[in-house]
């Protein structure tokens, strides 16, 4: 059996196809650059590694006015399935000049909130222009804290999902969709 063929197995259904990711990320680019296209401020989208870089590859080609990217390492979540709450910088920002520029904070999942609240409060320090959150996914129902992303690819439901660069221990990153992951595979309920 092919590893591809053992991953899908691994599979509850398939959320987003190949396809919809591709209409997602088209959608959410246009939309970027038609809502910065007559800023004179830089541009920076920040990738939130490792989730968010396969979106983020994606979404930057997809955005047709100057853009700059880099990228930061958090962690929350460890090996588990739920986030420890406890946001730690594994790497920061290589530029440490963003003041005046526009960021855009590039996720792949919103979640509790709590991480993407503490990049927000810690890059408002900088003095950017201005912060805006982009997200390929949205769990709202999970949501701890007030905080809204400004370009949101989906809002899924309440379900453990791989794929698209989302992990379960370092695997499934590779995977061309987004799907949910049987409980059996991470010791959930089944």
């Amino acid at each position: 059996m092919s590893e591809a063929t053992f991953m899908r197995e691994d599979m509850e259904r398939i959320l987003l196809s190949e396809e919809e990711l591709k209409e997602i990320v088209a959608r959410i680019g246009k939309q970027i650059s038609d809502d910065y296209r007559d800023s004179t401020n830089k541009l920076i989208l920040v990738s939130v590694l490792k989730g968010s870089v396969v979106f983020m590859g994606d979404l930057m080609r997809a955005i047709d006015i100057p853009c700059y990217i880099d990228f930061m390492s958090v962690s929350s979540y460890g090996s588990g399935t739920t986030s420890s709450g406890v946001v730690k910088i594994v790497k920061d920002l290589d530029t440490n000049v963003i003041e005046g520029a526009d960021l855009l904070i590039v996720e792949d999942i919103l979640d509790s909130g709590r991480t993407l609240s503490y990049l927000k409060k810690l890059l408002s320090a900088r003095k950017p222009k201005s912060i805006k959150i982009c997200t390929l996914l949205d769990k709202p129902e999970r949501r701890v804290v007030d905080l809204k992303a400004d370009y949101v690819g989906a809002t899924i439901p309440d379900a453990f999902v791989v794929g698209y660069g989302l992990d379960y221990d370092e695997k499934y990153r590779n995977l061309s969709y987004v799907g949910i992951l049987k409980p059996s595979v991470y010791g959930g309920e089944a």
